[in-house]
């Protein structure tokens, strides 16, 4: 098939690859289905320009697009085939809306002339879809394709960032058409603060007693981080980063104060409830940001609050604000480091009292049996790089490495706010494409694991060095925990029989190891570097071992406490 330049005559998947190439789109995540066959014959000619990364599962295939699109912030884009391919993607699509990521996925659909019969692995999109994408559509004309794309790409990107679903009949796939002028390269649109919301900031910021900032969400660039470290080092805030943003400023900052998230530091969520003005730049005050809603009053906080926000439709959401401001995050960070304050600010001071605490809270705390998931950290941090890409699904293990690793470059944490198991080892393999010279180093837990295992084959495929900790305490941890603080003592359904996992990522030709004490870890870490190839770690710890500040035995014990 040749280019639209070449030919006036092209087919509808001609035209989709044009479209991907016009929009910037250098790689894409699959897992191959009949349905989008004509795409697969396309993208053949564009090897040089269009990377195919082929998955072992769609949930995985999507899960590497949105991770694309976090660390990007373009559009990560994923094909999968109609049905059970699509099912499975759904996940990472799901992420995409509740992490406000860029993503395009699109799934192959039934021939036109079969649609709404039912017929084979038939799946209406829009009803499918309709709540978890900002767009869901359908191309039933090949002509219209570049249109659609352009369109698609531009959602995706506007306001809110998020996910956009295309459906692609297969007949239309392989229609021959007139070629399509391609429409010119999708724009980042954006609002941006006006100048009296500026300067209402400012004087809120300049009659403010206890200020607190939390920052956070999608939609940084490296530029704008650094205009927020201008902008709280000027003012002297402390600053919280919202669930799973850890990386919007250096935690090593003398103005950090903690990630405000699951397992908060209690020091740092009694200085938001005492904060007299609260500056939410960027994070949409989720359910995990504000400890299940309770950390802030609803509808009105205590707090005179600020909230800035990409989406207006998040504005007033929950929390109705003092001050709203729909603007992207380049924008507002640009207009707050231009910001001087008049006079030297009553708070100073508090910003190192904030960071001290954080410090102290950092500090690992013995745990149960042979292995100090905390010091283990503190040794991954002294070890990685700077730049180092840490990933991680959802599971009690993270709590360890949200709370003792230290996040210092801009878009070194992939982790889904979702709250989504199997995450990890996908975005660690997609981190690892985008950043073949950074150190990737992905977390799970054991069930978390073996949600996404199978891609092990694909690192091996493409020669992704990748390194995989497992925590393996055999058992859904998290679900355990809950159940002895609501049911204690009435466990059922967490079990888990595990493989040997180290055993497991040599079966597939990668390096494992298997740790069972502390001071193993460091050298195991080692090895699985020099070996040059995706490796895996699995660190064996008790099953009592469910939190940094309580075993399963104290959350028994308190649970049936409160049933007394």
């Amino acid at each position: 098939m040749t280019n639209v330049a070449d030919s006036a005559i092209v087919s509808g998947a001609r035209l989709v690859v044009d479209a991907l190439l016009t929009h910037g789109v250098d790689r894409v995540f699959c897992v191959p289905g009949e349905s989008f066959l004509a795409v697969l014959d396309a993208l053949h000619d564009e090897t040089e320009r269009i990377q195919t990364i082929v998955c072992r599962h769609e949930a995985a295939a999507a899960n590497m697009a949105e991770a694309t699109g976090k660390l990007t912030g373009r559009p990560g884009v994923a094909f999968v085939t109609r049905g059970p391919g699509a099912t499975h993607a759904s996940i990472g699509v799901h992420t995409a809306y509740q992490d406000s990521t860029p993503m395009v996925l699109f799934i192959g659909q039934c021939a036109r002339e079969h649609l709404d019969r039912e017929a084979f692995q038939e799946i209406d999109y829009r009803r499918m879809f309709g709540q978890m994408a900002k767009w869901v559509a359908q191309i039933d004309d090949a002509r219209r394709i570049p249109e659609y794309l352009s369109h698609a790409f531009h959602v995706a990107c506007a306001g809110r960032p998020g996910p956009v679903v295309l459906a692609l009949p297969e007949d239309v796939l392989s229609d021959a058409c007139p070629a399509v002028p391609a429409a010119p390269t999708y724009q980042r649109i954006a609002a941006a603060p006006s100048p009296a919301q500026t300067e209402r900031l400012r004087a809120l910021l300049e009659t403010a007693q206890r200020p607190m900032a939390i920052v956070g969400g999608s939609g940084w660039t490296q530029e704008a981080c650094a205009d927020l470290r201008r902008f709280v080092e000027t003012w002297q805030l402390p600053v919280g980063c919202a669930f799973r943003y850890q990386d919007t400023l250096d935690n090593d900052h003398p103005n950090y104060a903690g990630d405000v998230g699951l397992g908060i530091n209690p020091a740092l969520a009694a200085r938001i409830r005492e904060a007299d003005l609260l500056l939410a730049i960027g994070p949409r005050l989720g359910e995990a940001t504000t400890g299940g809603y309770t950390l802030l009053d609803i509808p009105k906080t205590k707090q005179t609050l600020v909230h800035v926000h990409q989406g207006a439709d998040e504005l007033g959401r929950v929390y109705a604000a003092d001050l709203p401001i729909v603007s992207g995050m380049p924008e507002i960070a640009q207009a707050l480091a231009a910001m001087v304050p008049r006079s030297a600010p009553v708070w100073a001071g508090s910003a190192a009292e904030a960071h001290r605490a954080y410090l102290e809270w950092r500090r690992p705390r013995p745990m149960l049996g042979d292995v100090q998931l905390g010091e283990i950290m503190v040794q991954l941090r002294e070890r990685l790089p700077g730049d180092a890409i840490v990933t991680n699904g959802a599971g009690n293990y993270a709590i360890w490495l949200h709370r003792h690793f230290v996040y210092r470059h801009f878009r070194s944490q992939l982790a889904p706010t979702s709250g989504a198991m199997g995450y990890g080892v996908p975005a660690a393999i997609a981190a690892k494409v985008l950043h073949p010279d950074r150190m990737v180093v992905a977390f799970a837990g054991d069930g978390c694991f073996m949600m996404a295992g199978q891609e092990f084959a694909t690192a091996m495929q493409y020669g992704l060095a990748v390194i995989v900790i497992v925590v393996n305490n055999g058992h859904y941890g998290t679900i355990r925990m809950h159940q002895e603080r609501n049911y204690p003592g009435r466990t059922h359904g967490t079990g888990l029989t595990n493989p040997d996992f180290a055993a497991f990522a040599r079966a597939f030709g990668a390096h494992g190891e298997t740790v069972e004490c502390t001071a193993d870890f460091l050298p195991a870490f080692e090895r699985c570097v020099q070996s040059g190839r995706p490796a895996l770690i699995e660190i064996r710890v008790p099953q009592e071992v469910s939190t940094p500040g309580a075993t399963l035995e104290q959350i028994r014990q308190q649970g049936l406490s409160t049933r007394k």
